[in-house]
C-alpha cells in the first residue's frame, strides 16, 4: 500500500517521511489551512528532495491557471483538487490531477470508479479534519484505485491492508502540532501501512 504524508511545511519533515518509505508528500496551497505552505517555501523544500518521490499540490477554490502555474513553479508533480468543479476544469488545468471524493455516504465512494481518486470524509472545512470514514463501506469493494484519507493514524492503519487500497493519505494523524510532524508517528505509520 502506497503512503502519502500530507501537510509538509519543512524540509526536515519531508526527509523524515521519505527516509521512512513515503511514496508521496503533500503540500497544502490553501491559505486558510494551518498546514499552508507558500509556493516559494514549497519550491525550496522540493528542490532539495531526492528523485522518485511524488510531490502533490493540494488546492481549494483556485483557478486552473493558478493550479497549473503553481505546480510548474514549485516542482510539484501532481495536483489534488479538493473542491467541486465541472468536468472541463481538469482539462483546463492541463497538469496531472488527482480527483478528491468527499464522501457523505457509501454511494459516494463509487464516484469516478474507473479513475484513481482520493476518498476523504466529508467536512465543511477542507482537509486535515481528522474525521474518519466508515471502513465498512469498503467491504467487498474493489479498492485498487482508491487512496483512503481521513482520521488515519498508526493505530488504525494496519487493518486497512486487507482491503487492497491503492494507498493511504495521512496528515493530522502523524503530527506533533499543526504543520509539524512527529518523526516517530511518521515512521510507525509508514511501517504499519506497508505491513
Amino acid at each position: 500500500m502506497r503512503v502519502k504524508i500530507c501537510g509538509i511545511t519543512n524540509l526536515e519533515d519531508a526527509l523524515t517521511a521519505i527516509n521512512a518509505g513515503a511514496d508521496a508528500l503533500g503540500f497544502v496551497f490553501y491559505p486558510e489551512s494551518p498546514r499552508y505552505v507558500s509556493p516559494e517555501a514549497a519550491k525550496a523544500i522540493i528542490s532539495q528532495l531526492p528523485p522518485f518521490v511524488e510531490k502533490v499540490a493540494l488546492f481549494v477554490n483556485e483557478t486552473p491557471e493558478f493550479i497549473r502555474a503553481t505546480c510548474l513553479s514549485t516542482g510539484c508533480t501532481l495536483s489534488q483538487i479538493h473542491f467541486d468543479v465541472e468536468e472541463d476544469f481538469f482539462a483546463e488545468v492541463g497538469f496531472p490531477t488527482l480527483r478528491v471524493v468527499r464522501a457523505k455516504c457509501r454511494e459516494d465512494i463509487f464516484t469516478y470508479p474507473n479513475e484513481y481518486r482520493l476518498v476523504d470524509a466529508y467536512c465543511e472545512c477542507f482537509g486535515g479534519s481528522g474525521k474518519r470514514l466508515n471502513i465498512e463501506w469498503f467491504e467487498g469493494v474493489d479498492c485498487s484505485k482508491i487512496i483512503l484519507a481521513g482520521g488515519l493514524d498508526a493505530q488504525n492503519v494496519a487493518p486497512l491492508t486487507s482491503y487492497g487500497f491503492y494507498g493511504v493519505d495521512v496528515s493530522s494523524g502523524v503530527e506533533a502540532s499543526y504543520g509539524k510532524k512527529d518523526p516517530n508517528k511518521v515512521i510507525s505509520f509508514i511501517q504499519k501501512a506497508k505491513g
